[in-house]
């Protein structure tokens, strides 16, 4: 599953005509409009879609799949995920970073003192801010900001940060 990437989770049926109402996981919904499959996660196996149509309703996304013209034959797959290779996925800018790839990363100190495993990441309006779960249990926020975030090594899973005052009290 290392290649794949969740765009979306099909939430409900539109329509009689095989429409599905897509809820994005990811940043930009725009992104649906240039994506001509899909690979579909059932749960037991992993089946390639064409991606015939797309229009945007409120927060979702409404698909249309190749060869599913039925409400009957598109129903069973409510709650599915939406995936992507990695190939498919956006492009990203350098020091842009996957929150999948992020999550189970070792958080060092800037003096090399292992602080925990980042665990979540969470987005608010300003910047994001890294869950790490240290070595004792305790959950520490840290700010995705430059003088917090030295350094980002996915290949080693390894982050390096700099605790700024306040931030373990």
């Amino acid at each position: 599953m290392d290649d794949l990437l969740r765009v979306g989770v099909i939430s409900s049926t539109h329509g009689i005509k095989g429409e599905v109402k897509v809820f994005p996981t990811t940043d930009d919904q725009n992104r649906f409009k240039d994506l001509k499959k899909v690979i579909l996660d059932t749960g037991k196996e992993q089946i390639e879609m064409e991606i015939t149509g797309v229009r945007f309703f409120k927060q979702m996304v409404i698909v249309k799949f190749k060869g599913f013209d039925n409400i009957n034959d598109i129903e069973k797959y409510k709650g599915k995920d939406l995936l992507v290779t990695r190939e498919n996925a956006v492009k990203l800018e350098e020091g842009e970073y996957f929150i999948y790839d992020l999550v189970g990363c070792m958080v060092v100190t800037d003096e090399e003192e292992e602080l925990g495993e980042l665990v979540e990441v969470l987005q608010t309006g300003a910047n994001d801010v890294y869950v790490v779960k240290t070595t004792e249990g305790k959950e520490v926020l840290l700010p995705n900001i430059e003088s917090c975030i030295l350094d980002v090594n996915i290949e080693e899973k390894k982050i390096k940060a700099h605790i700024m005052e306040g931030l373990l009290d």
